[in-house]
């Protein structure tokens, strides 16, 4: 008895051909992992089944790659009768759920397929708390990734925490979660301690001083009463300095006798208090270039830079992979909507491709308040790219369109779209050599065809329909 809607199997054996065929309604076969990106991304399997012979190193690129196409990617599995050159635990690295090895173990795959069909059923298409983060420490502090990027940015933070730095200074573009870091820093160093945070951009000379240090009744003409400054609020947790860079000259003085003597005291007061915490000092600016300009001290600059965080911006390709992973933790996390029921739960190919191709100048913080736009905007369960708005400089939206019109008319997938269409029409949808004149598999075609929606018109039309109304089952592409 069928127990999974589809399967995508990337195996030339046909008796993994049989296995899927007992547990799916519809079988999809790939003779290669650049055909089974091409299935998945058209059909939406709800397993994924591997041959043994398929490295574990291609599996995890073929995931990563895999998982920026689509909203969430499908079980996967891999299955074979006969002994895999590669150990259970290297394919628990790339990735895969289950290795299921030998007839015994291959007995297991209806099981594991009921798994997946009780999740389905239990509403659970919310990605997995793993599938957010790159380990637990990541997910303490909501350190969302797996890029290349995070997983360095962790490493620095692990030493910088575990060492007695300090100062520590966070350096990167707004948006990129300098307090995030931060308070990562701070859940290594002394997780029980208090967490104090400042932005120095927020306050003025005056009003950042007093927060800072603290002041005693009489100090000025609304000193009415004695008050605790941040520092000695922090005690022996964290100190957080926000945007050090707007910081005052006249302050940043005060602030370099506090880092090298260990003690302050309150503005009006002369009783020297001991600082105990660690502070920690970000910036969105570059340092170096605010000292050459005169606006930040220099010896508080080289007392700062002893071992600094950089955090790389989403928009370089060490941490691009992240937008998708982003889009949809915030999708799965926003309560934006409040009590108002019908909020989406999953973001089309198409919106998913125009977030990646955005540049982010404001980085994540951007990108989160793009997706809670779409929350609001978005009627049905799934957002449409119509339903992303970035926001752009006005010469340029004048110039190209809308983000809308410019995703439509440069779309890879509308491109491939028409190819398609047109090699349909100029073959007289053989489908046969429709692929061959394309220079993929007939399945790769048939999945294609599923995906677009393509539609033959009544012999008096000249072209193929390229934009029917909704969606029609076509036919399942069974092996056996």
């Amino acid at each position: 008895m069928s127990i999974l809607r589809r399967i995508a199997v990337i195996s030339r054996d046909p008796q993994i051909h049989d296995l899927a065929q007992e547990i799916a309604h519809e079988v999809f076969v790939a003779d290669d992992l650049a055909e089974a990106s091409d299935i998945v991304a058209a059909v939406t399997p709800d397993m994924m089944l591997f041959n043994g012979g398929v490295s574990p190193n291609h599996i995890r690129r073929f995931l990563e790659q895999t998982h920026r196409r689509v909203n969430s990617l499908p079980m996967s599995v891999v299955a074979s009768l006969e002994p895999s050159p590669f150990s259970d635990r290297e394919y628990e690295q790339a990735g895969v759920s289950h290795c299921l090895v030998g007839p015994e173990n291959c007995r297991r795959l209806p099981e594991i397929a009921a798994q997946v069909r009780a999740a389905e059923q239990n509403g659970a298409s919310e990605a997995r708390h793993d599938d957010y983060f790159l380990d637990d420490r990541a997910a303490a502090i909501r350190m969302v990734g797996r890029s290349k990027a995070i997983r360095e940015t962790l490493t620095m933070i692990q030493l910088v925490g575990e060492s007695r730095c300090n100062p520590v200074l966070i350096l990167g573009e707004t948006g990129t979660g300098k307090e995030v870091a931060a308070q990562a820093i701070h859940q290594v160093r002394h997780p029980q301690e208090p967490f104090v945070a400042v932005n120095c951009a927020a306050l003025t000379s005056t009003l950042l001083e007093s927060e800072l240090f603290g002041h005693v009744k009489g100090a000025f003409t609304s000193a009415d009463r004695d008050k605790t400054g941040l520092l000695e609020q922090a005690g022996s947790g964290t100190l957080f300095l926000d945007e050090i860079s707007e910081m005052p000259l006249e302050l940043q003085a005060k602030l370099l006798r506090v880092l090298q003597e260990r003690t302050f005291h309150k503005v009006g007061g002369v009783k020297d208090l001991t600082c105990e915490a660690t502070i920690i000092t970000s910036s969105n600016r570059n340092l170096k270039q605010e000292v050459r300009e005169k606006r930040f001290r220099q010896d508080l600059y080289y007392r700062l830079n002893v071992c600094p965080i950089v955090l790389t911006p989403l928009r370089s390709p060490d941490r691009r992979a992240d937008i998708p992973l982003l889009a949809r933790y915030f999708l799965a996390h926003s309560d934006i909507r409040g009590s108002r029921p019908g909020q989406a739960t999953a973001i089309t190919k198409l919106a998913l491709e125009s977030l990646y191709q955005h540049d982010w100048p404001g980085n994540v913080r951007e990108l989160r308040n793009v997706i809670e736009r779409a929350i609001l905007l978005e009627r049905t369960g799934k957002i449409a790219l119509d339903s992303i708005v970035i926001e752009h400089a006005e010469h340029e939206e004048a110039r190209t369109g809308s983000v809308g019109e410019r995703v439509r008319d440069f779309s890879l997938e509308k491109a491939e779209r028409e190819l398609i269409a047109r090699a349909l029409h100029e073959t007289g949808w053989q489908k046969t050599q429709a692929a061959s004149l394309l220079g993929i598999t007939r399945a790769t075609l048939y999945a294609k065809v599923k995906q677009y929606n393509i539609q033959k018109l009544p012999a008096r039309q000249s072209d193929v329909c390229l934009s029917a109304p909704e969606p029609t089952e076509a036919e399942p592409i069974l092996v056996g």
